[in-house]
């Protein structure tokens, strides 16, 4: 009898513990199959991170490096066989995500710009625009709609991350603010992400 006892015991005790880790499996199995879900607060940070270190990287490493060697940044390069300038590859960066139909996209602007197509596209953006460059460690983000799509905007300030920007922008005959100093905040760089509703 005692050791029908015992056996009992411990059929239930690996019942017991088949159940448990059936129980736990099954758990962890439906946690790791759910999607992924990302706030569009922290894509828009991740695209911002990429864009702007290659912008970065594009001034620093190509344009001033070759400006040493007499080949220059020029705002009509095809044209003149040259380099673009840093803006004019995040706009045509930019240009081209859009192209891909993600529906993603991103762009350049200032409350000064030098061109009227890179002002802000609305409120949103003027007011965007005008926190990043009174605080420009913080980006200004929110919902907006076009139509009757949703997109979350997220935009980030713009500095003169070289001295051929603040040289740039101070010598063209359109820029309407002619005293930019290195790390002066330029713009905003507007990325807009749109918001699937269900």
């Amino acid at each position: 009898m005692k050791s029908m006892m015992t056996w009992g015991a411990a059929c239930l005790a690996i019942g017991l513990i088949a159940g448990v880790t059936y129980w736990s499996l099954h758990e962890w199995m439906e946690r790791s199959e759910k999607p992924v879900t990302l706030a569009p607060e922290i894509v828009a940070d991740y695209l911002h991170a990429v864009i702007e270190a290659q912008r970065t990287v594009y001034t620093t490493n190509v344009v001033d490096a070759l400006e040493s060697k007499g080949i220059h940044a020029e705002e009509h390069w095809k044209q003149q066989k040259a380099l673009p300038l840093p803006a004019q590859m995040i706009l045509d960066g930019g240009r081209l995500v859009a192209e891909k139909g993600t529906g993603i996209k991103y762009r350049l602007a200032s409350i000064t710009p030098i061109y009227v197509w890179n002002a802000p596209a609305n409120d949103f953006e003027r007011k965007g625009l005008e926190a990043v460059g009174r605080n420009p460690d913080k980006p200004f983000t929110g919902f907006i709609r076009v139509g009757r799509d949703r997109f979350f905007q997220a935009i980030y300030a713009d500095r003169a991350v070289s001295q051929s920007c603040v040289e740039c922008h101070n010598a063209h005959l359109n820029s309407p603010k002619k005293d930019y100093r290195l790390n002066d905040v330029m713009g905003g760089i507007i990325i807009t992400i749109p918001i699937n509703e269900k």
